[in-house]
């Protein structure tokens, strides 16, 4: 069960045989006795236990935050894990006076998590924004302090690197040269080439496990105890299989995609601009960092937020096992509650999107107690493609009133070549609702569910088509 992961914690090459299922969490409290990074919820909301994570791209580092309490230490192979204890020196560094000084901690416990995802923050950008420093810390909660005091530290900072708000500069030696980085970090990127200089096996093993994980930010939740007892090969951080491309007019995302690097991607910006919006309501920047694409799809969470998403844009699921591959279109993926159209050992390969035509249109929808990291009772998308005030093309999907992600094709059936008017929108949601099977549950009874889809359905066209007179629909 053990494996061999050799990798940079802080300023100290660790190369130590262990089970690489257990989290990176676990090993840095329980086995480096690195105690600074807290263990809170465990479920990757609280952000106590945050670190920064390097990995050598293209010849330089490039950080991210994770959540190491859902973080395998498998993936840490050949990479910088920084822990609080990697920004101390003899004296507080910038950022932790500035915490200090302007009351931004209290009992202490969330602190360390704050302190790293700023910092990852100011090394990932040299154009600096108060508000864009925030959003950065999204994935962190303080209970008691309150978020005053750590506003005023994050503009204090923004203040004392204004100066240099450069985006030819090397953010990493600036940041030493300010005390807010210490000096070893301008090594790392050497020491990561020699690292993997000395180990080829980091993305060279064969998929010959039992369980294939990807993101694993549910399952570490659900049941990351069993997983130490199982053997286990961890996908998220191979990098061919984090490729996005087009083929054939369409957009192929590999299957250890993160739902941030689908955000960050150059083509996605291009040809689904609106998706930025939309996904950053999926989780925290942590989580976003760590949850995958093809993961979120073969969970099969009937309320998952790109499950529902790509229903609507047309999603295909290319599947291999060894030499023999399909696609399956993914409104045909889900055959029951959790049930895949997969076999067992098929893999999800990529995911596919066709490229948008001309007057095309989508929407996405959700409602959910919280407006950001939380789960959605329902949750709906629309796309429409449109000529002459007619619908051409129509796919609209629904979560959260059925077993599985639910793909409402007698409705988009229906709403073609239909003109965008009240009627048309009516008979939409009387369709929508005989195809539905929403339960009662801790999210809502099935009556408010069913309430809640129908006027999903009618926002979408409100959205879309502003300038049309929808009172009919709005009564």
């Amino acid at each position: 069960m053990e494996k061999l992961i050799s990798f940079y914690c802080n300023n100290e090459l660790v190369s130590v045989q262990v089970n690489p299922s257990i989290t990176l969490l676990d090993f840095l409290r329980n086995q480096k006795k690195l105690t600074g990074t807290k263990e809170g919820c465990r479920e990757g909301d609280c952000g106590a236990c945050t670190v920064m994570l390097g990995s050598l791209i293209n010849g330089k580092v490039k950080y991210k935050t994770v959540n190491s309490c859902l973080y395998p230490i498998a993936d840490v192979n050949g990479k910088h894990v920084v822990s609080i204890e990697g920004l101390n020196s003899n004296e507080l560094n910038f950022i932790q006076a500035q915490f200090v000084d302007e009351g931004g901690t209290q009992c202490g416990f969330c602190t360390p998590g704050f302190i790293i995802s700023l910092t990852n923050y100011f090394v990932n950008h040299t154009k600096y924004s108060a508000e864009d420093a925030v959003a950065a810390l999204d994935g962190n909660i303080c209970r008691c302090t309150g978020y005053i005091g750590i506003k005023r530290a994050i503009n204090n900072t923004i203040n004392y690197l204004s100066h240099v708000n450069n985006p030819k500069k090397n953010s990493i030696a600036l940041l030493i040269g300010k005390n807010i980085l210490p000096q070893y970090f301008s090594l790392i990127p050497t020491r990561l080439k020699e690292l993997h200089k000395k180990n080829r096996s980091f993305t060279n093993q064969k998929l010959i496990k039992i369980n294939i994980i990807a993101g694993g930010t549910d399952l570490y939740v659900q049941r990351w105890e069993s997983l130490l007892e199982e053997d286990n090969y961890f996908i998220s951080e191979e990098p061919g299989l984090k490729l996005i491309s087009i083929k054939q007019n369409r957009v192929s995302i590999g299957c250890a995609v993160t739902v941030e690097e689908l955000i960050e991607s150059k083509i996605i910006q291009k040809y689904f601009p609106f998706l930025k919006m939309h996904l950053e309501l999926f989780g925290s920047l942590p989580i976003r960092n760590r949850a995958t694409i093809a993961g979120n799809i073969v969970n099969a969470s009937p309320i998952g937020d790109i499950t529902n998403i790509f229903l609507a844009l047309g999603a295909n699921v290319h599947l291999k096992d060894k030499n023999k591959k399909r696609v399956v279109p993914l409104n045909e993926f889900y055959l029951g509650y959790k049930i895949l159209n997969k076999n067992k050992n098929e893999l999800v390969e990529y995911v596919s999107i066709p490229i948008p035509g001309r007057n095309f249109l989508f929407n996405y929808e959700k409602v959910s107690r919280r407006t950001y990291l939380d789960i959605a009772s329902v949750n709906s998308s629309i796309s429409i493609a449109f000529q002459k005030g007619k619908i051409k093309e129509a796919l609209l999907s629904a979560g959260g009133v059925a077993p599985i992600p639910l793909y409402l094709k007698s409705t988009s059936d229906y709403l073609l070549n239909k003109k965008i008017n009240n009627e048309t929108i009516n008979k939409a949601v009387q369709i929508a609702n005989s195809e539905i099977s929403p339960i009662s549950d801790a999210r809502g009874s099935k009556e408010y569910k069913a309430l809640l889809l129908s006027q999903l359905i009618k926002a979408h066209f409100i959205k879309l088509f502003p300038e049309i007179n929808f009172d009919e629909v709005i009564k």
